[in-house]
């Protein structure tokens, strides 16, 4: 099964995704208005029901951010052996992990545009997976860690390298121009460790792989994610944590591959499914 936010008849729906278009469930369950209410209120298992046997109701549509308004999106930087060696700064793995936050503006939807802005043409790619957390917890162990994940879905955390630069000790303006980004394309339920545990991320630009490495080699394992944000905040169902990069962005080419209208990215995970995106520069 799989969930997903989308556009059809000029309104705004959460559904399942079939192979021959949505089913709308949002018109089913008002106290639940988006698909990130459902998560909150830990009802994914009341769509899962729901939606079987169900005919579909849109065959055209236009997807959107899966979870447009997600309240937290925190994400780990620096999260694979050969990204930290790509900084070439001599430095050892790190002790602890990178953190900063997205805001949801900065993600677009499957199948549109990441939006290169006219200040700085520095626009890269970075394919990820994304846990979304299901049950509340404050110092979960990592025992229990994958009990408080609800779902997964993939991202492509768009970024416009200049701009992380501005400032010595974070990276949030270069991170979160809005539509730089992508979520989706959907929200698969989580039911199995070898999800991530197994899982293989693959990123393609107009077909040539660019970054390809497995989660299991992560310097930090999404087991000590959620550990350690849940040391400090407490997390809650609808937070999103994305979960880190491997190598092969395009600033650590030389010289730097940039995307440009007309490209085409996509982060396919077996599994979950895959994220396209073309690239347009912003109308304004």
């Amino acid at each position: 099964m799989r969930f997903a936010t989308y556009t059809a008849d000029g309104e705004t729906f959460y559904g399942a995704v079939t192979d021959k278009g949505m089913i709308a469930l949002s018109p089913l369950f008002p106290k639940w208005p988006t698909l990130y209410d459902a998560i909150a209120a830990e009802g994914l298992s009341d769509l899962i029901k729901i939606a079987e046997g169900m005919s579909v109701t849109h065959k055209e549509f236009v997807y959107e951010m899966v979870m447009p308004n997600a309240r937290r999106i925190l994400c780990v930087g620096v999260n694979f052996p050969d990204r930290n060696a790509e900084y070439k700064d001599g430095s050892a793995q790190p002790k602890y992990m990178s953190l900063f936050p997205r805001f949801a503006s900065g993600f677009t939807g499957h199948d549109r545009n990441l939006i290169r802005p006219p200040e700085n043409e520095t626009l890269d790619y970075e394919g990820e997976v994304a846990i979304v957390i299901g049950k509340k917890g404050r110092r979960i162990s990592q025992g229990d860690a994958y009990d408080h994940i609800a779902a997964l879905t993939l991202c492509n955390e768009g970024t416009i390298r200049d701009w992380v630069r501005h400032a010595k000790f974070n990276v949030t303006q270069g991170k979160n121009w809005d539509n730089s980004g992508a979520i989706g394309p959907w929200l698969v339920p989580f039911t199995d460790a070898a999800q991530l545990d197994d899982a293989r991320i693959i990123t393609r630009v107009n077909g040539e792989v660019r970054q390809d490495d497995v989660l299991s080699r992560m310097m930090f394992p999404i087991r000590r994610e959620i550990e350690y944000i849940s040391t400090f905040m407490t997390l809650e169902p609808g937070d999103i944590i994305v979960t880190g990069t491997p190598t092969g962005a395009g600033a650590r080419f030389d010289p730097p591959r940039y995307l440009k209208p007309g490209d085409v990215v996509e982060v396919e995970v077996e599994g979950i499914g895959t994220l396209r995106n073309g690239v347009a520069d912003e109308v304004v």
